[in-house]
């Protein structure tokens, strides 16, 4: 990790375990800072409210849509996860495990991975000021 120097990547993302049905959008953005890996995780349902990643819990960034998570994540290991998803009658903790892989980063900066990622990106600052507004307006 400490070859990759500070920036804005893509990566694919790959998603094991749970039914065999979920599936996550990939490539995905990774945001490197001050030594830590940051991933985005957005999931094929909007029905997932919570994450739980090697005992750190994660929330939703966004209210509509997708569930859309900003995780701590590693490059070429397995990471085991668990999600809430509430599309059940009731809540259920499904086990999954996350691997995101190094051979596939790319620097943004273009191509059709970085228009992804940029997608994306605009997705979540846009998701983060409707938060925002909507606290505000409480």
């Amino acid at each position: 990790m400490d070859e990759i120097k500070d920036g804005t990547y893509c990566v694919e993302v790959t998603l094991t375990g749970g039914s065999g049905r979920a599936e996550l959008e990939s490539p995905t953005r990774l945001t490197k800072k001050d030594a830590k890996i940051w991933a985005q995780i957005r999931w094929d349902s909007p029905y997932y409210d919570y994450m739980n990643v090697e005992g750190r819990e994660y929330y939703p960034v966004n209210k509509d849509g997708n569930s859309l998570f900003i995780i701590e994540a590693e490059l070429d290991r397995e990471i085991p996860v668990k999600a809430e998803t509430v599309a059940m009658s009731e809540p259920h903790m499904i086990e999954y495990a996350l691997y995101f892989d190094s051979k596939s980063l790319k620097k943004e900066g273009g191509g059709a991975a970085a228009a992804i990622c940029i997608g994306a990106a605009i997705g979540i600052v846009c998701a983060i000021i409707a938060v925002k507004r909507r606290k505000h307006e409480k």
